[in-house]
């Protein structure tokens, strides 16, 4: 069982990790709205697509405040807080989707949105999320205190990432088109200023969101010290939902604008990009390999972050158009799946 954290004179007193936590969600908030809108220009802009631009770089940059905040509870002897922020984001931001899809009224966001590029790299995260489970299996193997699998780990998302976008420029497979099918929007490349600006912008949004992400690994620690919850649960749930508050505001806001393929490129690439988080985790624990150290809590989050991935692919294949509360039974399935999830890694101590 997940050990819970020893209150010590490095913790914060818990009203202001409070404060700091709500403060540093908020940064989050206002600044994933602004990186949606120029991740929607930009992808317009570059002409790489919506469902690059959201897996790559959107991905890759609303993870920002779960590196900083795995990393920072990795070398801080936290490892069940580090694995557990970032698995637990998955799994939350799979969740969170469904919440998105709630904003989209024509049709369900599985239907509207899949792509040969969407069910890629949606494959790509269910390989990358065996290997954490894998490393568990056998832990003392090690290279300078390293799993090799942390370096296999990032090797596989870089060589996936590259498949993606083979995928999007050369498909051999098309969705059928509908009715409910919004296509990307165009003629918005003269909007914004010039293409430098928007990659400036988007770099400062990046930027302000790591920050934001270090006081959410620091706060959470301290709640998790002072309330006696385990690591794994304070990682998995409370500074995992947190810290995905990016890919919950890109996706809505992408999809309020439009950019139905950017919204689930976003979460489906952070999330591919959050399993290599484990891999660098790994690299900032300097006890040995991390995965020695990690709970059955953290396996019984990967399974869960895999199983829920599993359903939102399949819903892309079947392609709903709509379902219960308009949402689709795999969303549906989603919501209750992941809250069953939550209910188990609180009451776990």
């Amino acid at each position: 069982m997940s050990p819970s954290i020893p209150t010590s004179a490095g913790t914060w007193p818990l009203e202001l990790s409070v404060v700091l936590f709500l403060a540093a969600a908020a940064v989050i908030t206002v600044f994933g709205i602004w990186m949606t809108r120029l991740a929607s220009l930009l992808a317009d802009r570059t002409g790489m697509g919506q469902a690059v631009m959201g897996a790559v770089f959107v991905g890759a940059s609303t993870s920002l405040p779960e590196i900083v905040t795995s990393l920072t509870a990795a070398a801080g002897n936290h490892p069940d807080l580090a694995v557990g922020n970032a698995v637990g984001s998955i799994a939350g931001q799979t969740a969170l989707l469904a919440v998105a899809d709630m904003t989209y009224r024509r049709a369900n966001l599985e239907h509207a949105a899949a792509s040969a590029a969407n069910l890629m790299m949606g494959g790509l995260l269910v390989v990358l999320l065996s290997l954490p489970l894998l490393a568990m299996g056998i832990p003392r193997f090690a290279l300078w205190h390293i799993h090799p699998v942390s370096f296999l780990m990032i090797l596989a998302y870089v060589f996936g990432v590259r498949l993606v976008s083979q995928t999007q420029s050369e498909p051999m497979w098309y969705p059928a088109r509908t009715r409910e099918t919004l296509q990307p929007r165009r003629g918005q490349h003269r909007r914004g200023g010039s293409t430098a600006v928007l990659w400036l912008r988007f770099a400062v949004a990046s930027a302000f969101m790591g920050a934001a992400g270090w006081i959410l690994a620091r706060s959470g620690v301290s709640i998790a010290a002072h309330t006696g919850l385990s690591e794994t649960a304070v990682g998995g749930v409370l500074t995992g939902l947190s810290s995905s508050l990016p890919e919950l505001i890109t996706a809505v806001t992408a999809v309020r604008i439009g950019a139905l393929n950017l919204a689930v490129a976003d979460v489906l690439g952070g999330n591919a990009f959050d399993v290599t988080i484990v891999g660098l985790s790994d690299l900032a624990y300097r006890k040995g390999p991390i995965y020695e150290a990690l709970s059955p809590l953290d396996g019984f989050l990967l399974s869960l972050s895999i199983l829920l991935t599993g359903i939102l692919l399949m819903g892309m294949l079947r392609r709903e158009k709509h379902g219960i509360a308009n949402i689709g039974l795999e969303s549906f399935l989603v919501l209750v799946l992941y809250g069953a999830g939550v209910a188990v890694l609180v009451l776990a101590r």
